[in-house]
């Protein structure tokens, strides 16, 4: 049995999952205006501990959010996931963000294009599969009507970054998936499984966030 800590703190959305076995069990999240991670990840674990009776000593690994994202709640989440892993001395494991936007739409055919919204007409994206097997590396870009010209299958939108788009890229191939916006630690579960069983870890002491932009902050 395995019981990881998810943590995902990349954007507003201040979010812990308890998984047992790639399965969530717990989940607590909130997306707040104002970023609310300093006050919020540590109470969040804290509840979800005592709630199913676990102690910080049942934990198996822990699981974190790497980014792309915001500069303060990457290094948030991140500190805090580190911390734990080394006084409990258990493994880390880091998940793309962009791939949890991903893994919260199914699809038969086409692209997935999570966004995270980098501010003015700039994201954070990259291209998944129906799988959510990620198919082009991430960018910081500028979209504008000529984004995605070349791209003749359906592109599926998903993130806090396409609101600002739907009057931009009216193709009919582009399908805005509104209802999804920010990255969950509930879709980290069966992705922080699979790789503790792979044993697929990062160096507790040097691991950093993936910034993509030096000191980016998402107000």
């Amino acid at each position: 049995m395995s019981l990881i800590l998810n943590l995902e703190t990349a954007t507003k959305n201040c979010s812990v999952a308890l998984a047992k076995n790639g399965k969530t069990i717990a989940c607590k999240e909130i997306a707040a205006q104002n970023f609310s991670h300093a006050e919020k990840l540590h109470v969040f674990i804290a509840e979800i501990l005592n709630e199913y009776n676990i102690k910080f000593s049942d934990l198996n690994a822990v699981a974190v959010s790497q980014g792309p994202g915001s500069y303060t709640g990457l290094r948030i989440g991140i500190s805090s996931a580190k911390g734990f892993c080394y006084a409990l001395n258990v493994p880390l494991i880091a998940i793309d963000t962009l791939q949890l936007l991903a893994k919260q739409v199914e699809i038969e055919n086409g692209i997935i294009l999570p966004m995270i919204d980098a501010r003015r007409m700039e994201v954070f994206s990259a291209f998944f599969d129906k799988n959510h097997k990620q198919i082009r590396a991430t960018q910081a870009e500028i979209i504008d009507e000529t984004s995605y010209r070349e791209i003749t299958e359906t592109i599926h939108l998903v993130g806090d970054g396409i609101e600002k788009f739907k009057n931009t890229l009216i193709d009919e191939k582009f399908v805005f998936h509104s209802s999804k916006v920010f990255p969950s630690a509930n879709e980290m579960s069966a992705l922080s499984f699979e790789k503790f069983q792979k044993k697929e870890f990062v160096d507790v002491a040097y691991f950093e966030p993936f910034y993509l932009k030096d000191f980016v902050l998402i107000k």
